[in-house]
């Protein structure tokens, strides 16, 4: 077999790697910014049956308020949560909706998320994986990143509704040992 010389670059590459690595900045762990939160009413209960995934609801959305650092208004009638348990103990939600700023200004949301019982039977957080879709404008940076919601059962005024609290995940700064 023929000697081969390695190119210079890869053995530079080879050699000097290691001390690139040690020299990368760590970073800490991303942080939530609190964003908005909500109370969403909701209709009843729609049934739809089970299905060869679960027991499936559809749950009209009514309506409900927001408010956060950078945003206020209400929620508008006409979105729908569809909801799904599931034979293993877990609960799905997919909701979508619109919401309307007080200046006017529409903004879809889309929530989804799971809950599952733990072994012992209780059930887990709520969580949330929200995404908007703003126009552009004031809004607009409510559009890409990423969210995080929680969610709680909470009846408003005797009506069946919701609150979730929604946060933006921020990636943290380098650090340098």
């Amino acid at each position: 077999m023929p000697f081969r010389p390695i190119p210079t670059i890869l053995l530079l590459a080879a050699l000097l790697a290691p001390s690139l690595r040690a020299q990368a900045p760590a970073r800490a762990a991303p942080t939530l910014e609190f964003v908005y939160e909500e109370t969403v009413t909701l209709g009843p209960a729609q049934p739809v049956g089970d299905t060869p995934q679960g027991h499936r609801n559809i749950v009209p959305i009514t309506g409900g308020t927001f408010q956060g650092p950078r945003l206020k208004g209400k929620i508008l009638p006409g979105g729908w949560d569809w909801q799904l348990a599931s034979p293993g103990g877990c609960f799905t939600i997919h909701a979508d909706y619109m919401i309307q700023t007080d200046d006017g200004v529409i903004i879809n949301v889309r929530n989804a998320g799971t809950q599952c019982k733990s072994s012992d039977g209780k059930d887990g957080a709520l969580l949330t994986s929200p995404a908007f879709e703003a126009p552009k404008g004031k809004y607009d940076w409510l559009n890409g990143g990423v969210y995080v919601g929680t969610l709680e059962v909470t009846p408003s005024n005797g009506t069946p509704a919701v609150h979730i609290r929604f946060y933006k995940a921020q990636a943290a700064a380098p650090t340098h040992p």
